[in-house]
């Protein structure tokens, strides 16, 4: 195996001690969370989220646990759910990618939607929070059947960049996924790649990099889909600004060029439809904070 660095991620500057008042559970999450742990007390929920939040951040002092962004049911404000939903329950086979899926959240919210449990994946650079999943939803991975690999996504033997699949080139069968230890057997076989928080992680290069290389992991059958949520700009450009407590220092696209890097640049252009909206988000207690979001998708035609 080649011993390789993981990419340095600069996009947060600042690593703030936790603050237990930024927990917010919205009616929505809470009740996912109570039908997911079994803990029905708000109380005894809110200490089970903060003492795996603590765990958590020992291991990675991430934005998306200090603000308990784990705690959202995301992938419900996706303007392309309900299509990933669709190819959960028609598609034969179907597989759900989640990147960067830290303690799993994403993919027990599309599992208790409806997508077959054993066909979705998740994969990390950081075994310890997935392991963290299990303990913060009370499974194991004999009652949680998805699957996991760990590994750092820019290095080549876990995802190489690699063509899209056409309908010629395609993978006609599905590989073992108990035994995945690398994306890249996956080339051509997945339905569905979600990314959310993920992208704005990187240089404007090294998005680009990781687009080619989530494009060759796409299945070609029309209607597959890569989507996600994650920092915007209305002009593309670095972003220097300070959100509750935490310096971001990150490149944002816009709706324009977000949309011409998938159709043209990493796909060819006219063989994807790409759905870009860039949403101002308000945020904090009050409302009083506004946080520029790109949500997106890319569905193969």
């Amino acid at each position: 195996m080649m011993n390789r660095e993981p990419p340095k991620i600069e996009a947060q500057r600042t690593f703030p001690p936790l603050d237990e008042s930024l927990y917010n559970l919205r009616p929505r999450d809470a009740a996912f969370y109570k039908e997911l742990t079994g803990i029905e007390d708000d109380a005894a929920l809110k200490q089970h989220i903060l003492d795996i939040q603590a765990k958590a951040y020992k291991v990675a002092p991430y934005g998306c646990i200090y603000l308990f962004l784990f705690t959202r049911r995301g992938l419900l404000d996706l303007p392309a759910y309900r299509q990933v939903l669709r190819i959960g329950r028609e598609r034969k086979s179907s597989i759900f990618l989640d990147v960067g899926c830290c303690f799993g959240s994403d993919i027990r919210e599309v599992i208790l939607d409806g997508f077959p449990a054993a066909q979705t994946i998740g994969t990390d650079l950081h075994q310890e929070l997935w392991d963290l999943g299990h303990e913060l939803f009370k499974s194991s991975p004999e009652t949680f059947l998805a699957h996991f690999v760990r590994g750092d996504a820019f290095n080549p033997e876990i995802l190489a960049v690699a063509p899209p699949a056409s309908m010629q080139t395609s993978g006609t069968s599905t590989p073992d996924l108990d035994s995945l230890t690398s994306l890249n057997p996956l080339r051509g076989c997945v339905s569905v790649i979600h990314a959310t928080a993920f992208f704005h992680l990187f240089k404007e290069d090294q998005q680009l990099h990781m687009a080619r290389a989530f494009a060759g992991l796409l299945s070609s059958e029309p209607g597959s889909i890569i989507l996600g949520v994650h920092t915007g700009a209305q002009q593309k450009g670095v972003m220097n600004r300070v959100y509750r407590g935490i310096e971001v220092d990150m490149f944002a696209h816009s709706v324009e060029s977000w949309t011409a890097m998938w159709d043209g640049e990493v796909f060819e252009k006219g063989t994807v439809k790409v759905d870009a909206q860039f949403k101002e988000v308000s945020e904090g207690a009050e409302g009083d904070e506004r946080y520029p979001l790109l949500y997106w998708s890319v569905t193969r035609l």
